[in-house]
């Protein structure tokens, strides 16, 4: 392992930016994949005609949820593997099983054709999934992060942020092509095609990050870390020495214990950027075909707009956040969709396509504003050596409460209220309430870190390096 003792060979931030964009849009690809098969297609493939049509789409919407459970799981592990062996490996290894998971799916038989062990086995290839994802998005954002010239670290960390919508771009875009074969053709093979698809990206990727250099922060880490094992002899306690930045040998028990209430607080923050995008997206879609019978392929349309309009503006807002404040453009983006929630759905019901694509473009515009910047502000709420435990921990245990199960959940409150779609849009609004207050308690947090931290001298310079 290389170390700041020998000399390196400055890495591009742009070339470390776009390396992050390029495996995490494959990752998010395969995820939203599954998203949207499991809203229009998986009900009727993987479950029993004569299933009720409303259990079928809770069952359908359930295997897409299991996917969550084990995202702690492999935030935990891999950020585990990342703060102790470094970020590039990690991330070669969640790609390649994201990749296999999601071919595997394409060639799954149906329930007509093997019974139970059709949705067993389509379970068990999503928990793959789950921990796959669960450990690529904390690497890829720090990869970027720690790499961006000073004072840029938004911008360079919407990159990995970016991943998202060009990976939601690009599974709309391949289910709105294949939907053009007819209903039949799509039923029976058409909606395997993007899961196969995956094989190709997934080898460019592969190509990309192999190419890639390891993170300069981990330099400093293992640099840092042989300074303590040579000290070792010599100090009885090395816990200040480790904690400075050697590698930590237990990472997630030292996040767990020293900046607990930045994990849950993050947590928080992120409720609309992970929940709410699948309410706005895969419910919708639920609710537009299912409930008020529109077309299936204009609502795909629409999302598929609203996915290149976010990979347009995140940019954009990210270097806004490098300007004014990352924490003002995330309040302002979670105002935003607190005004729109309702708007939303109401739409829905006119069933006036150019409405619902403008209300689609808007919401997905402030979900842009929230979503870019947050990379940067939880990446800078944990010291380096335990950063990637500490943002993969609030990042998929977020997903894990509010996303997984945000489609599911959306669908009940709705049936409870005989179909309408409100009780699902005040939700939305209140987590998003939440989560402004919380966005502002992260940035205390990091003030007090950074001064907590900072060789200042008197309170002026304390406060002016926070």
């Amino acid at each position: 392992m290389q170390d700041r003792t020998t000399p390196r060979s400055p890495q591009s931030p742009f070339r470390t930016a776009f390396a992050a964009l390029s495996g995490t849009s494959i990752e998010w690809y395969d995820f939203y994949a599954f998203a949207t098969a499991a809203a229009i297609v998986f009900d009727d493939v993987f479950f029993p005609a004569d299933m009720p049509a409303s259990l079928r789409t809770i069952s359908a919407f359930a295997t897409f949820a299991v996917g969550f459970l084990l995202r702690p799981l492999g935030g935990i592990v891999f950020g585990h593997i990342g703060d102790r062996v470094g970020r590039k490996k990690t991330l070669v290894i969640t790609l390649l099983m994201m990749g296999i998971a999601s071919f595997a799916i394409g060639l799954l038989p149906t329930y007509e054709q093997v019974g139970v062990l059709s949705p067993i086995l389509l379970i068990v290839l999503r928990l793959i999934q789950g921990i796959a994802i669960g450990g690529e998005w904390g690497g890829a954002v720090l990869i970027a992060v720690e790499n961006a010239p000073k004072g840029k670290a938004t911008f360079f960390g919407s990159f990995a942020q970016l991943g998202s919508s060009v990976g939601a771009l690009l599974s709309t875009g391949m289910f709105s092509l294949m939907n053009l074969f007819g209903d039949e053709a799509f039923d029976s093979w058409g909606w395997r095609v993007p899961f196969l698809a995956s094989a190709v990206l997934v080898v460019i990727g592969l190509v990309i990050r192999t190419k890639l250099e390891d993170s300069p922060v981990m330099d400093e880490i293992h640099a840092e870390q042989k300074k303590n094992e040579q000290k070792k002899q010599e100090q009885k306690s090395g816990e200040q020495g480790r904690k400075r930045g050697g590698a930590s040998k237990l990472p997630v028990a030292e996040v767990l214990r020293d900046d607990w209430k930045t994990v849950l607080v993050g947590v928080f923050a992120l409720a609309t950027a992970t929940g709410g995008y699948y309410v706005v997206t895969s419910y919708l879609l639920t609710y537009g075909t299912d409930d008020q019978h529109l077309s299936e392929s204009m609502l795909l349309n629409g999302l598929t707009l609203a996915a290149f309009l976010e990979l347009i503006v995140t940019p954009f807002l990210a270097l806004l956040g490098d300007r004014i404040g990352a924490h003002k453009v995330v309040v302002g983006g979670l105002a935003g969709v607190v005004l729109l929630s309702i708007p939303q759905f109401m739409v829905i019901n006119t069933g006036s396509i150019v409405l619902i694509y403008l209300t689609m473009l808007a919401m997905r515009f402030v979900m842009s504003a929230l979503y870019g910047p947050m990379a940067a502000i939880l990446a800078h709420g944990f010291a380096p050596h335990v950063r990637y435990t500490g943002i993969s921990l609030s990042y998929q245990v977020c997903n894990l409460v509010f996303a997984g199960f945000a489609p599911v959940t959306a669908v009940w409150l709705s049936s409870l209220a005989g179909g309408a779609y409100w009780p699902p849009a005040v939700a939305l609004m209140v987590v998003s309430v939440i989560g402004i207050w919380c966005t502002l308690r992260l940035r205390t947090y990091h003030q007090q870190r950074v001064a907590a931290e900072a060789p200042a001298t008197t309170p002026e310079q304390v406060a002016v390096s926070a």
